[in-house]
């Protein structure tokens, strides 16, 4: 008779997993307030008084700035528009190359090409699943202008070899901190290492604010650049006396007076909820790296901090002997979602596929990041482009959110027994055993 759920069994747990629900009393006073003000946003698309916008978007700038330390915060209605925003101040034109993460969200990638920039991809460690400094410094050209860093997962890109190579090529630096909102390299917050950094407020991150972005530098030049960016600058520059910039068009990227009082109320919770995830995701890591044909990646260095926005696994199907997503197959069997997300699992095989092999890519859509004549140089996305990416993609990476906070140890307990179970019989997945039903 079988033991594995996808086989029939029965399964390790059917009850739903806690909701991961940050929003409570805090959030809603914040929004009765400024829903009685009867501001809703205080943005005007002109120079004067409030084209920073109303005094709670700022307010939560200022307190954002102050919790990285760093000198300028610039919110935004989404860590996309932070990227696009952040391509326009570092002064991206047609022909340029930025070099890109092919392991991220689409957006990471599609940045520069809002200017017709043109997306080069390095390749990830295998251990970080960040962008390899060594696999950044061979893409290099003399088109290239900036790199746009990743650190996917909330795991921080190894941040001194990747400034020493800007350093020495003169290029600058973007750091995407959409899953790792204070997380730490060798001591300093992620996101003010380099030229500009990009947080998100999605509703799926550590912190939210429905949708939402903010972006921190300690440049005062690139930090006024961003605010034009956000806020229609074709229409002030005139009169707020900028000159210099040749692709300063605006846009309207800004953020409410609501969800930046949501934002604020967040804020406050991030280091407890980041607490939590750290704790559960030591308990994991220390319980399903040990099993057999899995590996859990070094921890970080203790002056590091990983936020995990999720917790990763690598699988080595010769030790098993079934492929990758059956096994994760089996576990999704095992295991039931969470309230609030019924229909989405936990736990994945892969990420993301490769950016490059998306059709815009592969077809070199007619944008003039590919087909401009100011671009001089060549790019080849073709499959085998960055081989570790497409490992870790097809054969080897496993991604779960069990470690979010709520988790009691009695939730992790049915987590760790289930993958148990399935490596235990294994041998089910080898079989030709009816699934049930």
């Amino acid at each position: 008779m079988p033991r594995l759920a996808i086989k029939g069994g029965k399964p390790i747990r059917s009850k739903l997993f806690p909701a991961y629900n940050t929003i409570g009393k805090e959030e809603k006073d914040a929004v009765k307030k400024v829903l009685d003000s009867g501001n809703l946003s205080q943005f005007l698309g002109a120079w004067g008084s409030d084209f920073l916008g109303g005094p709670v978007v700022r307010r939560f700038e200022e307190a954002w700035a102050e919790a990285v330390s760093v000198s300028h915060a610039v919110s935004v209605n989404s860590n996309t528009s932070g990227l696009f925003a952040a391509m326009g101040a570092c002064n991206i034109q047609p022909g340029d190359e930025v070099i890109v993460s092919p392991y991220s969200m689409s957006a990471s990638a599609i940045a520069p090409m809002v200017y017709g920039g043109v997306p080069v991809f390095a390749d990830i460690d295998p251990d970080t699943f960040c962008m390899d400094p060594k696999s950044i410094e061979s893409k290099i050209t003399g088109q290239t202008k900036a790199i746009l860093i990743v650190h996917i997962f909330g795991h921080p890109a190894d941040m001194d070899a990747i400034m020493l190579i800007a350093k020495k090529y003169k290029l600058k630096v973007i750091e995407d901190c959409a899953q790792a909102p204070m997380g730490k390299y060798n001591g300093k917050c992620v996101g003010t290492i380099g030229d500009i950094g990009v947080f998100s407020l999605n509703y799926h991150k550590h912190i939210h604010t429905g949708e939402g972005g903010m972006i921190v530098t300690n440049n005062k030049e690139l930090a006024e650049r961003l605010q034009l960016i956000r806020n229609h600058a074709e229409n002030v520059v005139e009169a707020a006396g900028v000159t210099g910039f040749d692709n300063m068009i605006g846009y309207n990227y800004r953020m409410t007076e609501v969800e930046a009082a949501i934002g604020i109320e967040q804020l406050k919770k991030l280091p407890y909820l980041l607490e939590q995830r750290i704790e559960n995701a030591e308990f994991l890591h220390r319980a399903l790296g040990s099993l057999q044909g899995l590996s859990s990646p070094p921890w970080v260095e203790k002056s590091s901090l990983h936020t995990f926005y999720v917790q990763p696994l690598k699988y080595d199907q010769s030790k098993l002997e079934v492929h990758r997503n059956e096994f994760v197959a089996a576990i999704k069997s095992e295991l039931p979602s969470a309230v609030l997300r019924e229909t989405v699992p936990l736990i994945g095989a892969g990420y993301v596929k490769p950016l490059y092999l998306q059709p815009i890519y592969q077809k070199k859509a007619s944008v003039c990041s590919f087909n401009c004549n100011h671009y001089k140089g060549s790019v080849d996305y073709k499959k085998g482009l960055c081989p570790v990416t497409e490992q870790m993609y097809f054969k080897e990476l496993i991604t779960h959110e069990f470690m979010r906070p709520g988790m009691k140890e009695s939730d992790l307990k049915d987590v760790v027994d289930a993958f148990e179970k399935v490596v235990k019989y294994i041998d089910e997945l080898k079989m030709n055993v009816p699934v049930a039903g």
